[in-house]
């Protein structure tokens, strides 16, 4: 699972706020194998974190490849009895949408290439470039078609990997959930994938802090690159600079290119979008880690609704920030 690396700050807002802070109901706990902290302004003061956990844990039943009876567990051991639920087809139809649009560098069937590097649900297996060229022969998404409500996989050695858009994805219902309550501020983050909308307690844009790519471990080393203030939308980052391994000498990152089968190598340490929806924004953030900045800056210029904060590492200072037009104004002082 990918080590995602975007910092929740709202947690930190200190005492002495508005005199109705006291509406603001937290709720937080593990889901997807990582952290969520929710934050929201309850109009009538109604804890919803009963009905947010459930869909979570829903929603592992459907995606998660760490649960053997999932749907995608299920599909990726060839069970021609599974029935896949709205869960699955929602994240499923985003992800071919997307891999289209980004010419495969978002690929839902990577999930052999990651495992064989290490960063799956598998023990690692051997790497070579025999064993690489055999299993990018199941990888594809156009290898894997939906018909009449049932998935169609061109071998059975087809597996897929819904990790690095599932928790965008039930960052996006959690969202859902909060809105059908009437609730007009609030702030849902699951493993650094945030949506968010309207004010925080101090009664301003929600304040999301971009971490510094450096290759520290823990959360008491990290540092903050950049705060985005940020009043609606969802913001999700990839990044290559936590999660690698090192043999013999070679740093391998755990971003998979599905198009050559190996961890990519170019200047690009961590890329941020901003979209309308997580779902969108996590899938994004993971393809441009694979494109590389430049390719990644033409799709954020012709597609409206993102926004593209990137980090890259420098030649004369360790490193260089590049964003679009659009997120100047969430770079706010």
């Amino acid at each position: 699972m990918r080590y995602l690396i975007l910092v929740f700050i709202a947690f930190a807002i200190t005492v002495g706020c508005q005199q109705d802070k006291s509406k603001y109901i937290k709720n937080q706990g593990q889901a997807h194998g990582t952290f969520y902290h929710i934050i929201y302004k309850s109009p009538n003061g109604v804890d919803y974190h009963k009905q947010l956990r459930n869909t979570m844990q829903r929603i592992d039943k459907s995606l998660s490849t760490y649960d053997p009876v999932s749907v995608i567990s299920r599909i990726n051991q060839n069970d021609s009895s599974v029935v896949l639920d709205d869960h699955f087809l929602n994240v499923y139809r985003k992800a071919e949408e997307i891999a289209r649009e980004t010419h495969g560098a978002f690929d839902i069937t990577v999930a052999p290439l990651v495992n064989a590097w290490g960063f799956g649900y598998t023990e690692p297996q051997r790497t070579d470039s025999v064993s690489i060229s055999t299993i990018l022969n199941y990888v594809g998404y156009e290898k894997v078609h939906l018909r009449n409500g049932e998935l169609i996989k061109d071998t059975a050695a087809i597996q897929l990997d819904a990790s690095a858009i599932a928790k965008g994805y039930s960052v996006d219902l959690a969202a859902r959930i909060l809105e059908m309550k009437g609730i007009k501020n609030y702030m849902v983050e699951i493993g650094g994938e945030i949506h968010v909308k309207g004010q925080n307690p101090n009664g301003a844009a929600w304040r999301i802090g971009v971490d510094e790519p450096t290759e520290e471990q823990t959360l008491i080393d990290r540092k903050i690159q950049r705060i985005l203030h940020i009043s609606e939308g969802a913001l999700a980052t990839s990044g290559n600079y936590r999660q690698f391994y090192e043999k013999n000498g070679q740093k391998y990152a755990h971003t998979i290119n599905p198009k050559t089968g190996y961890p990519v190598q170019h200047r690009l340490l961590s890329a941020s979008v901003l979209a309308d929806d997580c779902m969108t924004a996590d899938a994004y953030a993971t393809a441009f880690m694979v494109l590389g900045y430049h390719a990644s800056m033409d799709i954020v210029e012709t597609h409206p609704g993102l926004e593209g904060y990137f980090i890259l590492s420098g030649d004369e200072e360790p490193f260089e920030v590049r964003y679009s037009e659009g997120m100047q104004s969430h770079l706010k002082d």
